[in-house]
């Protein structure tokens, strides 16, 4: 797993060994940043259940001003901040040793982030737990884009509901999983 593109490009990334942490592929990766790149410069970026940390690194390296990274699992953590060092993004990041619940509780009233992406462990609908809290959080406006790293069966269905402050604006489907892109809809 490397940096794709920026100021870290080419740079291999450590993860954890084990199935704690599933790494977004570096295709996968690019393909995502492909349709970030051009609102990615002086960003605010969240990475919830941030594994070895690739993705808000990615977004740090591209551009973004600043990444605050979100992860419960130790091991994790360490090999975040082993990333954050050998890239020499560590300056521009927070890491967060925690859940993401917690986490967001904690950055309660700074200003709303650009982006917010995450990858949650399948099949327990803690997306669902985040979009819950984010409906009435500082942390999400009009503009904030969410990103969901998620498994082909997994439904969105929720967000149709003209009771949901939130809606997918678009997606983009892989051969085992999927990114749903969701916003705050507009009043």
């Amino acid at each position: 797993m490397r940096v794709i593109a920026g100021t870290a490009r080419r740079l291999q990334l450590k993860t954890i060994e084990g199935d704690v942490t599933r790494p977004t592929t570096d295709r996968i990766k690019e393909t995502l940043f492909n349709m970030l790149q051009y609102d990615l410069a002086d960003c605010r970026f969240l990475d919830l259940f941030s594994g070895s940390g690739a993705i808000g690194i990615e977004a740090l390296s591209r551009g973004a001003k600043r990444a605050w990274f979100v992860e419960n699992n130790s091991a994790a953590v360490k090999c975040i901040k082993e990333n954050l060092q050998f890239t020499k993004l560590i300056d521009k990041a927070e890491v967060m040793n925690t859940d993401c619940l917690s986490a967001l509780k904690r950055l309660e009233g700074q200003k709303a982030f650009d982006f917010i992406f995450m990858d949650p462990p399948y099949h327990q609908e803690f997306e669902k737990e985040v979009l819950y809290y984010l409906k009435d959080s500082s942390l999400a406006d009009e503009n904030t884009v969410i990103i969901i790293e998620a498994d082909l069966e997994t439904t969105f269905d929720y967000l149709n509901e003209s009771n949901s402050p939130f809606e997918i604006i678009k997606y983009k489907k892989y051969k085992t999983n999927m990114h749903v892109f969701v916003q705050r809809k507009e009043a």
